[in-house]
């Protein structure tokens, strides 16, 4: 739209100022006579002042002018307004392709609040390419939330309603984050959520540590406190400096291996670890393994005997963490 616009006044100069020197040289008026004939001409407002009466060589470059003039403001007029319409249509054709595209939504996350966390909890999603939608109450974040990833699905809504929980298909949902600024918010919407998808994970935010049991109550699985994690990182940063750069460089260098979760289904209880060979098949180690029965093990042996419930945790992009999942459920 801005060269469209620069395009359409620098057309616009160029005949003002073909009009003022036209007339300057041809009727030998002065340039401010010239400019303001030019100006009433092009706008087409008649001749009521001016200094004499044209000559026929003035009258001649006179109705040249009027035909570029209004052929300029007619070009210029049409090209804004078709902007504009086409605009309008292609806003309404993207909302409703995204709807569709929400409406197919199933096993995906729910991020409630697309402010400067929720943004960032956003990126996080799409380079794991995990499907995921956003609600955002104000529409001033829309364009923000768009700089995301053009794949980034959105409602402009509220989400304390149940209505926008239902448009965003938190019914087929494997998980719900709550990021919004006000704990309030995150209850109201934490109860609607759990009352649609009792089975689904939610995780939310927590401003202020009175809110914690109603969090709870809400139907919370796990509280982050921003401030908290804040701190924990700023000691870690001072005490184990190259633990926490590898771990940056996980999240923020090119690429899409995390630390992720590989739960051991009854298909290979009893066996050992080495019997899956998850490094020779798949290329990836485990390195810990959060036991049924909650306890956790780092560095688990080969001989380690796999139990149902068990969850093995160890680095892998997208491709490998699926081809694992498979291998630890089935065997």
């Amino acid at each position: 739209m801005y060269r469209r616009l620069t395009q359409i006044v620098a057309l616009l100069l160029a005949v003002i100022a073909f009009g003022t020197a036209g007339y300057a040289f041809i009727e030998r008026f002065s340039v401010f006579d010239s400019l303001y004939l030019t100006i009433i001409t092009v706008a087409s407002v008649g001749f009521g002042e001016i200094p004499r009466d044209l000559s026929t060589a003035g009258r001649a470059f006179t109705m040249v002018l009027i035909v570029f003039g209004l052929g300029s403001m007619a070009y210029g007029l049409s090209a804004v307004t078709a902007f504009w319409v086409e605009g309008d249509i292609r806003n309404i054709w993207e909302k409703r392709k995204m709807d569709a595209q929400i409406a197919k939504l199933r096993d995906h996350i729910v991020l409630c609040g697309g402010g400067h966390t929720g943004r960032s909890i956003a990126a996080e999603l799409l380079k794991t390419r995990t499907p995921f939608v956003v609600i955002e109450h104000s529409p001033a974040e829309e364009d923000a939330l768009r700089k995301i990833g053009e794949s980034v699905l959105y409602i402009i809504g509220d989400a304390t309603t149940t209505d926008v929980l239902k448009h965003a298909q938190v019914a087929h949902a494997r998980g719900l984050i709550a990021c919004m600024p006000e704990d309030k918010d995150n209850v109201f919407t934490l109860l609607s959520a759990r009352e649609m998808n009792p089975s689904m994970r939610i995780v939310t935010r927590i401003v202020s540590d009175e809110s914690r049991p109603a969090l709870t109550r809400a139907g919370a699985d796990a509280i982050v406190s921003i401030s908290t994690i804040g701190a924990l990182r700023l000691a870690s940063v001072m005490l184990r400096p190259t633990v926490v750069s590898v771990l940056d460089a996980m999240l923020r260098e090119p690429g899409d291996v995390r630390v992720e979760e590989i739960p051991v289904g009854a298909g290979v209880a009893g066996q050992p670890l080495a019997s899956l060979k998850l490094a020779e098949r798949i290329g990836v180690s485990v390195f810990a393994v959060r036991q049924a029965s909650g306890a956790h093990r780092f560095n688990p042996p080969a001989e380690y005997r796999l139990t149902p419930g068990d969850v093995l945790i160890a680095c892998a992009n997208p491709e490998q963490l699926r081809a694992a999942r498979k291998v630890a459920m089935e065997g």
